[in-house]
């Protein structure tokens, strides 16, 4: 009798994304502000809830992962945000349908039929952000309490963490961070995801700017450890040496010119070709035994979706992103030539978009099973490949983005040598096998901290370390009086808000220049008066009606984090 050969088992796949935006409600709304948020609801998450219930029902196991930052989850959570938000899906519902009734007059028939699906599209938000009762949280919390996703934490205001001035600063970060997703998702976050996939080692520190002397600090992991987290991600070329995709430099023309002149100071570390992306690994730094487990990212999977030369969303079938109708707003028009100017884009087909879209999903998951496969067979052991992505890349830039996802899910689900899984779920059963210690760095081109500290945003870190330094001091007194605590917490939300990376990337980019460095200091300005008002109040002074009302409409304008207590800012 003759014996079959049994297929081997190749390896895992997990999809990793990160849901972020800065505070925007109450701070503007258009070109830069809560249109942010709105637009990502209607293109983002809410397209992600409807493909990860889709799944559910299909019995397909995406084991799909997604980070949401508390300070998006504050936001998604806003009574005012709620409101504004059916408001905004009715202006785009309407402004389609005046464009309608624009293209059936003048004959355009192929943008008439666009404009319905605009319509349409609208209208199916409203109706399902309506009938969620507008709890996007809570719908995905239901999804995480059936098992159909995990969700994991970021940074509280995605702070940039290698770079902020003490180890107390990068603990309320993440204190933060844990107690916002107790609140909002009933139990405390096993995985995180570090803002700017940036780390660093312990070492004796110097401030990059300033005139600090230089102090022993913690590794990043360390904090990680010691506030309950187990696990986390990091870019390939922190592992292995070489250089990164650079995820953000083909889309803005000021990060190639800043680049320049970071490029001749860097050289790419060789590459360490015992290690691998496709295996978790212990983190810690020299000398040191606290650390957490760490994913790397795959730089493979990932250039075929970043890359704008390589990458799917630059098709020419794809809904073009950057061009859109006056004074609708909507879009038309197809990527064409991804680089061809907005002039001579041509009109967007729904049905060879959805034909790519499939093509695409289907190499994706070929890619995937090929990869795993050549680890398979030359480590006798099964693989995993993590595949980590801004959420917002998927329904906001790449309109077909989610479809995509739904997509390969269901073709990871036919095969019989490759499936997805979760990190959580994956160290039930592997633990990684192989401690290591990383250098400090990020991801991106040139793996380190040049968009976020760069002659443009020094002065922001100047800022930041003065008010960290400050705001320690004042909490460290050994009695704080009890009427200064509510303006000290606000302070607080002030400083983390401050720390935001947004400024900086925005800064860097020119994306949004004006519109970061008047936030930044804004808040800059918030804290310090703040900080008076409480050095009144420790002296015995009286303080007027006036600063009363001054804490009460910050705390209406900026009062994240209801949760917050002069506790996450401790030393212990």
């Amino acid at each position: 009798m003759q014996n079959k050969s049994v297929t081997p088992f190749y390896g895992f796949f997990q999809l990793v994304l990160h849901a972020h935006l800065p505070y925007v409600i109450n701070h503007g709304r258009w070109p830069h502000g809560l249109d942010w948020l709105n637009e990502a609801t209607a293109e983002v998450y809410l397209p992600f809830i409807e493909v990860f219930n889709r799944l559910a029902k299909e019995g397909i196991d995406g084991h799909i992962t997604i980070d949401i930052t508390p300070v998006l989850a504050e936001q998604l959570e806003n009574d005012f945000f709620k409101d504004d938000f059916v408001k905004y899906l009715k202006e785009r519902i309407e402004s389609a349908e005046l464009e309608k009734v624009q293209f059936l007059r003048e004959g355009f028939k192929r943008k008439e039929t666009i404009a319905s699906l605009w319509i349409d599209f609208y209208k199916k938000r409203l109706q399902q952000f309506l009938e969620l009762k507008k709890d996007i949280i809570g719908a995905f919390r239901e999804l995480q309490d059936k098992g159909v996703i995990e969700i994991i934490t970021a940074a509280a205001t995605h702070g940039y963490l290698p770079l902020l001035g003490s180890d107390r600063n990068v603990q309320a970060q993440i204190r933060a961070a844990v107690k916002n997703y107790e609140k909002h998702f009933g139990k405390r976050p096993q995985g995180i995801w570090l803002p700017e996939c940036a780390y660093r080692p312990a070492y004796k520190w110097k401030p990059p700017v300033g005139k600090s002397r230089a102090i022993k600090r913690k590794g990043v992991e360390e904090i990680l450890e010691e506030e309950g987290i187990t696990y986390t991600f990091i870019d390939s070329p922190l592992l292995r040496g070489g250089e990164s995709i650079g995820a953000y430099i083909g889309r803005f023309k000021s990060l190639k010119l800043l680049w320049e002149r970071f490029k001749k100071d860097y050289k790419p570390q060789p590459v360490k070709k015992e290690l691998t992306p496709y295996l978790p690994y212990f983190l810690v730094s020299k000398g040191k035994e606290k650390g957490v487990t760490f994913f790397v990212r795959d730089p493979e999977t990932g250039s075929v979706v970043w890359s704008r030369d390589l990458g799917y969303p630059g098709d020419g079938s794809y809904l073009e992103f950057h061009k859109k109708s006056f004074p609708g707003g909507h879009r038309y028009w197809r990527v064409s030539d991804a680089k061809s100017d907005l002039a001579r884009k041509e009109e967007y087909s729904f049905d060879n978009a959805q034909s790519r879209l499939k093509e695409h999903a289907a190499h994706f998951v070929d890619l995937i099973e090929n990869i795993l496969g050549t680890f398979y067979r030359e480590k006798r052991r099964p693989g995993i490949i993590t595949a980590p992505f801004d959420a917002e890349l998927f329904g906001h830039w790449w309109f077909e983005g989610p479809q995509w996802i739904y997509n390969i899910m269901k073709g990871i689900h036919t095969k019989k040598t490759i499936c997805t899984i979760s990190a959580s779920e994956y160290l039930k059963k592997n633990h990684p096998e192989t401690v290591v210690h990383l250098p400090e760095g990020s991801w991106g081109k040139g793996n380190f901290h040049y968009i976020w500290l760069n002659k443009e945003t020094e002065w922001t870190w100047k800022k930041i370390y003065e008010c960290e330094t400050k705001f320690n001091k004042i909490i460290d007194r050994k009695r704080i009086k009890k009427r200064a605590i509510p303006f000290l917490i606000q302070a607080g939300r002030e400083l983390l808000l401050l720390e935001s990376s947004d400024w900086q990337f925005l800064i860097s980019t020119w994306q949004a220049r004006d519109y970061a460095e008047n936030r930044f200091s804004e808040h800059y300005e918030n804290f310090h008066i703040l900080l008076k008002i409480v050095e009144r109040i420790q002296s015995g002074k009286k303080i007027t009606k006036e600063r009363e009302k001054y804490l009460i409409d910050l705390e209406k304008r900026n009062g994240i984090f209801e949760e917050l207590t002069l506790d996450i800012f401790n030393k212990r």
